[in-house]
C-alpha cells in the first residue's frame, strides 16, 4: 500500500550526481533526470497504521454503558475530509504517471549509451586526432561538465513544474492522516463499546439460563398441581355467570362446568384421603348448586306456564325454549332429582291438557263436514225406489261405485287440513276424509312429542319412563280419536268407506314403524278393533239384502223379479240380459277388491266376499229357474252373460283375492256353456 510506504518512514533525498561515480568511458553520460542535484524531498514523521484494530473486534469485552459520542451514537463517529483538499489518490496518479514516463525516458538514453558504448568497444583503437592526451581528457571532461549543466537545469525546471503537485500531494496525505486518526480513535470506542456489549450478553446469557431453568422446574410443578387444582376450583366468572347472567348459552356452559366441579367433589369427598382444598371450596359449590337448581326451576316454570298460553304453539316452545336447554333438566335430576320429577308431571299435565282441548277444537271442527249417508236402502239388493225417496235431500251418490275414493291413501302423508278450513268447507265428503285428516294430525302430534321427550328426558330417565310419560300426556286424546272413529262408523253401511279407513289406519301403523314410535301401535290396534267389526256387519247387511232379494222372487215369480210383465206371453218376452243387481253387485265387488290388493289371509275380508259371492250365485240361480225347461238355454245364456259380466269389471285387478274371483267365475260361467 502506497499509505503504508509514505507511513513507514521518511523518504531520503537523492544524493546528487557526480563526474567521480561515473565511468571512465571516454563517451559522454548524460545524469538522471529523476531529481535534482542537492533537492531532498519533504520528510513526515513516523507513524504506525491504525487499521490493524479490525483483527481484534470481536475481542471486546468492555461494558455497554459506556458514554455516547456527542451526535448520540455509541459506536462511531463520521469524518469528513477538509473540502479544499485535492483527493489524494488523484495527485498520486498524476505524480506517478509523469515520473513512470521520466523513468521511461531515463531507460531509453541508457539504452542509447550502452549501444554506443557497444559501438564504441573499450577494446577498440582509440582516435585522439591529432591530440595529446591530455587535451583529449579535457575535451571530454569539458563535455560532461556542460551535459551535466544541461540536465541540472532541465531537473531544476522540473521540479519547479512539479513541485505544486507534490505540495497538494503533501496535503492529501495530511488530510489521509488526520481521517486515519478520526478513524483509529472510532475503532477504539467500538473496541470498548463490543467489549461493552459482549459482557453484558454474557449476563443476559447466564440470567436466561437461569430463568429457563426456573421456567422448567415450574412447569414440571404445574403438569404435576394442574389438574388438581383445577378440579377443586372455580373461576369467578362462572359463579357470577350462574348467580347473575341471563339463561342462554353460556349460561349452560357455567352450568356444565359447575356439574362437573362438583362430581369431582363429591368424588374426592368418597375418597379415603382428607384434602383441605376439596372441603374449602365445598359450600361454595352446594350454595352455587342451589342457585342454579333455583333458576333452573323458575325457568322451566315459566316455560310450562307459557304452554297454557291461548293459541300457542307447543313445538315452538318446546324445541326454543326446552330442547334447547336439556342440560338444564339433566343438572337438575341428577342434583335434586324430587323437583326434576316435579318439573317433569307438571309437563305432563300441562301437554295432557293442550292435546286434549286442541284435538276436541279439531274433533268439533271436522264434525261440521257434510258427510254422505250410506245405510241399509244403499244395500246390493235394496229397493231403489225407495232409495231415491230417502236421500231426495243430499247429491246423488253412488255408494257403490268406488270411484276415486282410494286417492285417500295417496294423501295419507299431506298434511292435515286446519280446522278453520274444515269448518268453513261445505261440500260434502264420505267418512274417510274426516278419519283421515283427524288421525294424521293425531300420527303427526303423536311423533313430535315421542321425539321430544326423548330428547329431553334422556339420559335423565330410563325409556320406559318415556314411554309411561308419553301415554300418560296422550291416552285421553287417543280415547278422544277412538270415540271420534266410531261416531264416523256405528250409524254406516259404507263398507268401502270402512275398509278404506282400515286401510288409512294400516299406513299409519307403517308409517310409525318407520319412524320408530312404537307407544301409538296401542292407538292404532284399537282402531281396527273398532272399525273390522263394523265392516263386517256392513257387508253382512249387503249379504242380506240380496237374500231377500233372493226370497221375493219365489213370492212374485221369477218373471216379476227380472222386471217383465206377467201373463201368457212372459216365457217369450224373458230377457238374457244381465240382472241390474249384477251390476250392483259387479261395482261393489270391484271396490272390495281394489282395496284389498294387499290383504293378507288373515283378513275377514275374504270370508265376507265369499258369504256374498253366495248369496248372488243363489239369486242368480233362482232367477234362471224361471226360464223353466222350455228355455234350458237361455238360462245358460242368462247366467253366461251375468258371470262374463262380473268378469268385465273385476278383470284388470291385481291382488291374490281379485284372483281367486276370477277364478271362480270363470269356472260358473264355462259351467254353463259360456265364452
Amino acid at each position: 500500500m502506497w499509505l503504508e510506504r509514505l507511513s513507514g518512514q521518511s523518504m531520503p533525498s537523492n544524493p546528487p550526481l557526480s563526474t567521480q561515480q561515473r565511468s571512465s568511458s571516454p563517451a559522454p553520460r548524460r545524469s538522471s533526470h529523476l531529481v535534482p542535484n542537492n533537492v531532498s524531498r519533504p520528510s513526515f514523521g513516523p507513524r504506525t497504521s491504525s487499521l490493524g484494530l479490525s483483527s481484534r473486534l470481536n475481542d471486546s469485552t468492555t461494558s455497554l454503558n459506556a458514554p455516547q459520542l456527542p451526535n448520540g451514537s455509541s459506536l462511531r463517529q463520521e469524518i469528513t475530509a477538509p473540502a479544499d483538499v485535492v483527493d489524494p489518490l488523484t495527485a498520486l496518479e498524476s505524480l506517478l504517471g509523469r515520473r513512470k514516463d521520466r523513468i521511461t525516458g531515463i531507460q531509453e538514453e541508457g539504452d542509447i549509451t550502452a549501444r554506443v558504448r557497444k559501438t564504441s568497444g573499450l577494446d577498440a583503437d582509440i582516435e585522439f586526432g591529432g591530440l595529446t592526451l591530455d587535451a583529449f581528457v579535457g575535451d571530454i571532461a569539458q563535455a560532461e561538465v556542460k551535459e551535466s549543466r544541461r540536465s541540472t537545469t532541465h531537473t531544476v525546471e522540473e521540479y519547479e513544474v512539479e513541485k505544486n503537485s507534490f505540495q497538494d500531494l503533501h496535503k492529501s496525505i495530511l488530510a489521509c492522516d488526520d481521517v486515519l486518526k478520526s478513524v483509529q480513535n472510532s475503532l477504539t470506542s467500538f473496541q470498548q463499546d463490543l467489549g461493552a456489549v459482549s459482557a453484558e450478553i454474557e449476563t443476559l446469557q447466564s440470567r436466561s439460563t437461569a430463568m429457563n431453568t426456573r421456567l422448567e422446574n415450574r412447569k414440571v410443578v404445574e403438569n404435576l398441581l394442574g389438574p388438581a387444582i383445577e378440579d377443586v376450583t372455580i373461576s369467578p366468572e362462572i359463579v357470577r355467570t350462574i348467580s347473575e347472567g341471563p339463561i342462554d348459552l353460556s349460561w349452560i356452559g357455567a352450568l356444565e362446568e359447575l356439574d362437573k366441579r362438583s362430581m369431582t367433589e363429591h368424588g374426592k369427598s368418597a375418597d379415603s384421603r382428607k384434602i383441605l382444598a376439596t372441603s374449602d371450596v365445598k359450600p361454595l359449590l352446594s350454595d352455587l348448586t342451589n342457585k342454579a337448581i333455583e333458576r333452573i326451576r323458575d325457568y322451566f316454570v315459566s316455560q310450562i306456564k307459557a304452554l297454557r298460553s291461548p293459541n300457542v304453539n307447543a313445538q315452538i316452545i318446546q324445541q326454543q325454549s326446552f330442547n334447547r336447554y336439556k342440560e338444564m333438566y339433566g343438572f337438575l335430576a341428577r342434583h335434586h332429582p324430587a323437583l326434576g320429577e316435579e318439573i317433569g308431571q307438571a309437563y305432563i299435565n300441562t301437554m295432557r291438557w293442550y292435546y286434549l282441548s286442541n284435538f276436541t277444537r279439531y274433533k268439533q271442527a271436522l264434525e261440521r263436514i257434510p258427510i254422505f249417508t250410506v245405510d241399509k236402502n244403499d244395500a246390493i239388493g235394496a229397493d231403489q225406489g225407495a232409495h231415491r225417496a230417502n236421500k231426495a235431500s243430499q247429491p246423488s251418490h253412488d255408494a257403490l261405485a268406488i270411484g276415486r275414493r282410494p286417492d285417500a291413501l295417496k294423501q295419507s302423508n299431506q298434511a292435515a287440513l286446519p280446522s278453520h278450513i274444515a269448518e268453513d268447507n261445505k261440500q260434502t265428503y264420505y267418512l274417510e276424509t274426516p278419519f283421515l285428516h283427524f288421525n294424521r294430525a293425531l300420527i303427526d302430534n303423536a311423533t313430535t312429542e315421542y321425539s321430544f321427550l326423548a330428547n329431553f328426558f334422556s339420559p335423565a330417565i330410563s325409556f320406559q319412563s318415556i314411554s309411561r310419560h308419553f301415554l300418560a300426556i296422550f291416552s285421553p286424546t287417543f280415547s278422544l280419536g277412538h270415540a271420534f272413529t266410531k261416531s264416523l262408523t256405528e250409524e254406516t253401511d259404507d263398507c268401502l268407506g270402512i275398509l278404506l279407513c282400515v286401510r288409512l289406519s294400516q299406513h299409519f301403523a307403517f308409517e310409525l314403524q318407520r319412524r320408530k314410535i312404537p307407544v301409538a301401535d296401542g292407538y292404532i290396534n284399537g282402531t281396527n278393533m273398532l272399525l273390522w267389526p263394523r265392516f263386517q256387519l256392513a257387508m253382512d247387511i249387503h249379504a242380506e239384502s240380496i237374500k231377500r232379494a233372493t226370497s221375493a222372487i219365489s213370492t212374485r215369480g221369477a218373471a216379476s223379479a227380472l222386471g217383465l210383465s206377467s201373463g201368457a206371453d212372459a216365457a217369450s218376452k224373458q230377457s238374457t240380459a244381465p240382472h241390474m243387481l249384477t251390476q250392483r253387485f259387479g261395482q261393489f265387488l270391484q271396490g272390495i277388491l281394489v282395496l284389498s290388493r294387499d290383504a293378507g289371509d288373515d283378513e275377514p275380508v275374504g270370508n265376507s266376499l265369499s258369504r256374498l259371492r253366495g248369496e248372488f250365485e243363489a239369486f242368480l240361480t233362482k232367477i234362471g229357474k224361471g226360464f223353466g225347461s222350455a228355455g234350458e238355454k237361455k238360462k245358460e245364456r242368462f247366467l253366461a252373460n251375468n258371470y262374463s259380466l262380473i268378469l268385465t269389471i273385476v278383470g284388470d285387478i291385481g291382488g291374490k283375492l281379485a284372483g281367486d274371483i276370477r277364478e271362480n267365475f270363470e269356472g260358473l260361467r264355462d259351467g254353463v256353456g259360456g265364452t
